[in-house]
């Protein structure tokens, strides 16, 4: 064998083997895992050549030579369908590749054909090691139709997906049709017997296809889900955002998020969102990836706040959690669009109002007060009403029992009759007084409250009491059952001003009454957790979810869903409070038709 025919193959074995291992450490993904099974294949052909050219040398027959050159062939006939499944993984990474198990139908079939080609030269009529001096037997044309077809596929498949992503004049397109280029049209000549090849040209022509493909696909990201024609107006956004591959891997990273954001995240382009970083220690990564988690398996926008401190300043940013969807019939997650936007100067603006808040905190107490009034009109409304009534007939029954006296006709059973409607009036009238006093206890308490500048202390029960008898009324009006479930102790004492915090959660569960459009027999859940050093009191409903519009917006305008019937000052007051009044945090999750749920976060 000539010794520089010799050096190129070792060199190419060794290349192919350490390519090989270099894959199998890089886990968690498929197309690592088709690219190992290539490099692997490439080995086999290589070290198949080796063998026949040491052989030969040794004076073993050519036609004998035909089984040693078999083993090249079980990588000849399977590095197309290789290909041709790396081509299709790009088109989706989802595809279930078992399904085209027939497609090693004919490789099977060659295999076979090879080594019992003495009996029926249906391979070849003679052999030789110079492809050029091979002639060639009818079953050869098959095997070769089918692997070029397979293989002018899978590579026509892998540059259209490159032009898609990354555009024809990119240098990671450019790669993948030279990679391309190299063995079709090589081996397509020899194989026609146009220009004379030897053996060992294939596997090192397939090498350079292999190498082009990955530096293309895991090193220039020729593929990533941002195309060429949008990465210029993305650049010029002033919200930072990443894409991240449902595997965690950060495949792309506008320039607002690479110039701004890498420095204080630390994230970057390549790295893994779910395995590079200490997620156990930092609160904002939990958070984050836990949302990430709810975007996929829910499918829906996500939002979360997020809050980064630096020996400089503090910095705060929405996170939205957009899940990509691939253009298939099942709709799969193949990763997410999670955008940051800066509301540092937003959280400023509100620390500032809070600074300067006396005429605020003046308009605040008249609304409440206004709150305060016509809560007392509709609490105390139907009682006056009914004790009212129970008078009408008492005066009813007062007269027929005055007529009755002297008549013969009246008997004892007559007068007690009268007198059991008598008592059951008197009950009546005493069961709306005694309802009457409770309300007057929990406005007297608000209103007192109300007068005052301190902050008070509370605790989880008589919060609960007092939204329970100011609510009890539109909530029976409305046919809603308002459920309350404390998963904490009841005792549990905080420190603020009580009647802000009723007046916030009862605009909620206003709010959530009103999501209802006005349909009966609903339900509103009221739920207090304990989470680490914070209350959490969650109002959710299951009607019609906030509107898109409205979402980005909603804590910073007084911005209203309820048309004309509707300020837009209940939650953007509300959250206005929370803050000044707790030092606290009010967050919500929304879905189309599912409902809606807001947190009021409180520090204990």
């Amino acid at each position: 064998m000539d010794k520089y025919v010799n050096l190129l193959l070792f060199i190419t074995l060794i290349a192919t083997l350490s390519l090989a291992f270099f894959t199998t450490r890089k886990k968690g993904n498929s197309l690592y895992g088709l690219f190992r099974i290539l490099f692997l294949l490439l080995s086999l052909h290589v070290f198949a050549l080796i063998l026949l050219f040491y052989l030969k040398d040794y004076g073993v027959f050519e036609e004998n030579l035909l089984y040693i050159d078999g083993l090249s062939y079980i990588s000849t006939c399977n590095l197309p369908i290789v290909l041709y499944f790396i081509a299709l993984k790009y088109e989706n990474k989802d595809v279930n590749l078992k399904k085209y198990w027939y497609l090693f139908i004919i490789p099977t079939l060659t295999i076979i054909v090879i080594y019992t080609n003495n009996f029926h030269n249906l391979f070849c009529k003679n052999y030789s090691i110079n492809v050029s001096d091979v002639e060639l037997g009818p079953y050869f044309y098959i095997h070769m139709i089918y692997t070029y077809t397979l293989l002018a596929i899978g590579f026509i498949k892998i540059i259209i997906t490159s032009i898609k992503k990354a555009g024809f004049l990119s240098f990671g397109t450019i790669l993948i049709i030279l990679g391309a280029s190299a063995p079709l049209i090589t081996n397509l000549l020899a194989s026609l017997q146009i220009m004379s090849m030897d053996t060992y040209v294939t596997p090192i022509m397939f090498l350079i296809t292999a190498i082009c493909f990955y530096i293309s696909i895991f090193k220039l990201n020729s593929f990533d889900a941002v195309p060429i024609a949008l990465k210029n107006v993305v650049n010029i956004m002033t919200d930072a955002f990443i894409v991240v591959e449902k595997d965690g891997k950060i495949s792309y990273a506008n320039k607002s998020f690479s110039e701004f954001l890498t420095p204080l995240t630390k994230i970057k382009v390549n790295d893994n969102l779910f395995n590079d970083f200490n997620i156990k220690n930092n609160v904002h990564y939990q958070r984050l990836i836990k949302a990430i988690e709810i975007s996929e398996r829910k499918n829906i926008l996500v939002k979360r706040n997020w809050k980064i401190d630096t020996s400089k300043s503090k910095k705060f940013f929405e996170i939205d959690i957009q899940p990509i969807n691939s253009s298939g019939k099942n709709d799969l997650v193949i990763g997410f669009l999670i955008v940051f936007k800066d509301i540092t100067q937003h959280i400023m603006d509100i620390e500032t109002i809070q600074s300067n808040q006396s005429l605020l905190m003046e308009r605040e107490r008249l609304a409440s007060l206004g709150q305060l009034i016509g809560g007392i009109a509709h609490n105390l409304k139907t009682p006056i009403m009914s004790i009212s009534g129970a008078s009408e007939g008492l005066n009813d029954l007062i007269k027929e029992y005055d007529e009755s006296i002297g008549d013969p006709e009246v008997t004892n059973e007559d007068h007690h009759a009268i007198a059991k409607d008598m008592s059951e009036w008197v009950a009546k009238i005493k069961s709306y007084s005694e309802y009457m006093s409770d309300v007057i206890t929990a406005v007297k308490g608000q209103a007192v409250t109300l007068s005052e500048n301190d902050a008070t202390s509370f605790d989880i029960d008589e919060l609960v009491k007092r939204v329970n008898i100011l609510m009890k009324h539109e909530l029976k009006n409305a046919l809603i059952t308002l459920n309350v479930k404390i998963n904490t102790d009841k005792n549990t004492t905080l420190n603020g001003d009580i009647t802000s915090l009723v007046q916030v959660i009862n605009n909620m569960i206003s709010n959530s009454i009103q999501a209802y459009n006005g349909e009966p027999n609903k339900t509103i859940d009221l739920v207090v957790d304990k989470q680490n050093n914070n209350i959490v009191i969650s109002i959710q409903d299951y009607g019609s979810g906030l509107p898109k519009s409205v979402q980005d917006k909603l804590f910073k305008e007084m911005i209203t869903t309820k048309g004309k019937n509707g300020t837009g000052l209940g939650l953007f007051m509300s959250y206005s409070t929370i803050r000044a009044h707790f030092n606290g945090d009010i967050t919500f999750e929304t879905e189309e038709n599912r409902g809606t749920t807001f947190h009021i976060i409180i520090p204990i």
